[in-house]
C-alpha cells in the first residue's frame, strides 16, 4: 500500500508530461505539416492525458474523496465546459460575420460609403478587372477606398505595386513614375485593354470619381474614333516608312480605333468621328475639304494639325480664324541638346512645357521634333491659346538654310518658339430636328442649315415636282423646324504643331514624342471629361468660434472648478460616514 500511496505521488505530475507532448505534437503538425512524428507525440500526449484522469477518478488516494465526487473537480469541470462553450460561440459568431460583413456608415455625410452613381456601374460589371497601384507604400485612404469597390462586386480586384520590383509589369502599363506622381491603372484582361486613371500623391489620392470612370472608359463597348486624314500625301496607318503604325497601335491601347478618311471620297465628316487628324499632308487640300474642316469645328469637333515645313497644305482660312499662322522658316536649336540624341541643330529638342493638360506632367522631360517649323500666335477673341510646346532660348527661326554655317542673322526669329499650340473655344450648335414626312428620301437629317446649298441638291424639293407626298404647307425657309430651339454651347478644341515626323514610327519612341501625341489625341477627344460627376464627400464643419474668454472660462471649469467639485463631494460624504 504504501508503494501504490508512493506511485499515486509521482503519477500525478504525469499530467505535464502528456500537456507537453501533446502542444508539441500540435506545434510541429501546424508547422511543418502533419508527418508520423508531430501526429504521434499528440496521439501519446492525449493517451497520457486520458490514463492519468481514469487513474484519479479509479486509484486516488483512499484517505480523500474519489477525485471525480469531489465538489472542486464538479466546479472546476463545469467552468471549463463554460468556457469552453462561450468561446465556441464566440467562434461561431466571428464565422458568420467574417462571412457575412454588413457595415454602418454612422457619419452625417457618409463618408465612407460610395456614391449610388458608382454602385450602380459596379452592380453591372459582369467581367473580372483589376486595379493597378503602382505605389510601393500604399496609402490607407487609397486601399480603404479600393476595399469599398471590392465590397460591392467580386469582379473588382486591386493590387499595389512596386515598379522597381517588377519593372516588366511597370513597362507594359508605361509607367511613369516619379517622386511625387504615382500612376494608377484599370486592366481589363478579358478584351486586352488597360486604361489610366490618374496620379496620385501627397496632394491627391485617389479619386471615386476618376476611379469609376476609368472602370467605365475600360469597359465601354463605345471606343472613340480618331479619323486620319488621306489624299495629299500624309502619313499612312500602315506600317512602312514615315508611317504612323506605331501610334495607331497606341491609340488602340488607350481605347481609341484608328481609321483613315478620304474627304475627296467621303464629301462628309463621319459623324462617329471623335478627332480628325491631318499628318503631314505634302499637297494642299481642296477648298471643299477645308470648308467641312471648318464647319466640323463649328459644330464643336476636335481637329489636330501637324504640318512639315516646307508645305503648304491649303489651311491657312481654317487657322487663322483660331489666330495660328504657320511660319515657313525652319526652327534651329543652337543649344546642342540634339547633338547628344545623334541629332544635328534643325532637330530641336524641348524641355519647356506649359501647365496644360497635355504636357502638364512631362516636367523636365525631352522631346524631339526634327525639322519642324514655328507657329505664329495672334489674339483672337474667345479662342483661348496655350503654347505647349516651346524650344529653348538658344533657337531661331532660320530663313535661309542654303547658308553654311548656319547662323541668326535679322531676318531670323529669335526664340523660344511655339512648336505645338493647345487651342479651345465655345461654339454654338444649333439643334437639328428629324426630316419632316414630306421631305424628299434623299435628304439627310444631320445637314446643318448653315451648309451651302450646292452641296446636296437634294435636300429640298423642286417646286415644279408633281410628287404628291410635297405638301403646300411645307416652309420655304432653310430653318429645319419652325419653332427652332436654342443652340447649346460646346466646346471646340483644336491642336497644332510645326511638324509631324515627331509621330512616325521613326521617332515615336524617342523620350516624350509619343506621349505629347497621345495626350494631344485624349485631350482633343474630351475622354477626359468625367462620364460621372460625383461630387467628393466633405466633412461638415462643427468646430465652434469662442472668444478668449470663453476658453479660458471653459478650461478652468473643466480642469480645475469640476474636479475640486467632485473631490469636495467626496471629502465631505466620507466626514459624514465617520
Amino acid at each position: 500500500m504504501d508503494k501504490l500511496r508512493a506511485f499515486l505521488k509521482l503519477f500525478k505530475y504525469a499530467i505535464w508530461f502528456g500537456i507537453g507532448l501533446t502542444v508539441a505534437g500540435l506545434t510541429a503538425g501546424f508547422l511543418s505539416g502533419w508527418t508520423p512524428l508531430p501526429t504521434g507525440l499528440a496521439i501519446a500526449g492525449l493517451v497520457i492525458i486520458g490514463i492519468w484522469l481514469l487513474f484519479l477518478g479509479q486509484y486516488g488516494d483512499p484517505d480523500r474523496p474519489n477525485f471525480w465526487q469531489r465538489r472542486s473537480t464538479q466546479v472546476g469541470t463545469n467552468a471549463l465546459i463554460t468556457t469552453l462553450a462561450i468561446l465556441l460561440i464566440l467562434g461561431l459568431v466571428n464565422f458568420v460575420a467574417a462571412r457575412n460583413v454588413q457595415r454602418v456608415d454612422l457619419t452625417e455625410t457618409q463618408l465612407f460609403t460610395l456614391a449610388p452613381e458608382t454602385q450602380a456601374v459596379l452592380k453591372k460589371l459582369n467581367q473580372p478587372l483589376t486595379v493597378y497601384v503602382f505605389d510601393r507604400q500604399p496609402h490607407p485612404q487609397d486601399r480603404d477606398l479600393l476595399q469599398n469597390f471590392r465590397r460591392v462586386t467580386p469582379n473588382v480586384a486591386f493590387e499595389f505595386v512596386d515598379p522597381d520590383a517588377n519593372p516588366a509589369l511597370a513597362q507594359k502599363f508605361n509607367v511613369k513614375n516619379d517622386a511625387n506622381n504615382k500612376d494608377v491603372y484599370v486592366e481589363l484582361p478579358s478584351r486586352n485593354r488597360n486604361q489610366f486613371v490618374q496620379s496620385i500623391g501627397l496632394q491627391q489620392r485617389l479619386s471615386e470619381s476618376r476611379l469609376v470612370n476609368g472602370i467605365i472608359q475600360a469597359t465601354s463597348d463605345r471606343q472613340p474614333k480618331v479619323y486620319f486624314l488621306q489624299g495629299h500625301g500624309e502619313r499612312t496607318l500602315e506600317p512602312g516608312e514615315g508611317s504612323l503604325s506605331l501610334a495607331a497601335k497606341e491609340l488602340q491601347g488607350k481605347n481609341f480605333v484608328s481609321e483613315p478618311l478620304n474627304l475627296a471620297q467621303t464629301a462628309k465628316i463621319p459623324d462617329d468621328a471623335a478627332v480628325i487628324a491631318i499628318a503631314g499632308p505634302k499637297r494642299p487640300l481642296f477648298e471643299k475639304e477645308v470648308s467641312l474642316l471648318e464647319e466640323y469645328l463649328n459644330r464643336g469637333g476636335n481637329l489636330l494639325v501637324m504640318v512639315d515645313p516646307e508645305t503648304q497644305p491649303g489651311l491657312t482660312p481654317l487657322l487663322s480664324q483660331w489666330g495660328i499662322l504657320l511660319d515657313d522658316r525652319v526652327a534651329i536649336d543652337a543649344s546642342g541638346s540634339g547633338q547628344l540624341l545623334g541629332y544635328g541643330p534643325a532637330s530641336p529638342v524641348v524641355q519647356d512645357y506649359s501647365e496644360h493638360p497635355i504636357t502638364k506632367d512631362f516636367k523636365n522631360g525631352i522631346s524631339l521634333y526634327p525639322f519642324a517649323r514655328p507657329l505664329e500666335i495672334k489674339p483672337i477673341e474667345g479662342v483661348q491659346a496655350n503654347p505647349i510646346i516651346l524650344t529653348s532660348s538658344q533657337s531661331w527661326a532660320e530663313s535661309n538654310l542654303k547658308e553654311k554655317p548656319v547662323k541668326q542673322d535679322a531676318n531670323d526669329r529669335p526664340g523660344p518658339l511655339p512648336l505645338g499650340v493647345a487651342l479651345s473655344r465655345q461654339v454654338d450648335v444649333q439643334p437639328v430636328s428629324s426630316p419632316s414626312p414630306s421631305a424628299s428620301p434623299g435628304s439627310s437629317p444631320t445637314v446643318s442649315p448653315t451648309a451651302s446649298p450646292t452641296e446636296s441638291p437634294t435636300t429640298s424639293p423642286s417646286p415644279t415636282s408633281p410628287s404628291p407626298t410635297v405638301t403646300p404647307t411645307a416652309s420655304p425657309t432653310p430653318s429645319p423646324s419652325p419653332t427652332p430651339s436654342p443652340g447649346t454651347k460646346r466646346e471646340a478644341r483644336l491642336v497644332v504643331f510645326g511638324n509631324s515626323s515627331f509621330a512616325s514610327d521613326a521617332h515615336f519612341g524617342v523620350q516624350l514624342n509619343g506621349d505629347v501625341f497621345l495626350n494631344s489625341v485624349s485631350w482633343l477627344s474630351q475622354a477626359e471629361g468625367q462620364t460621372l460627376s460625383i461630387r467628393p464627400r466633405e466633412m461638415k464643419n462643427r468646430r465652434m468660434a469662442v472668444t478668449s474668454l470663453q476658453a479660458i472660462g471653459t478650461t478652468l471649469l473643466a480642469l480645475v472648478i469640476v474636479p475640486l467639485l467632485a473631490l469636495g463631494t467626496a471629502v465631505f460624504l466620507w466626514w459624514r460616514r465617520r
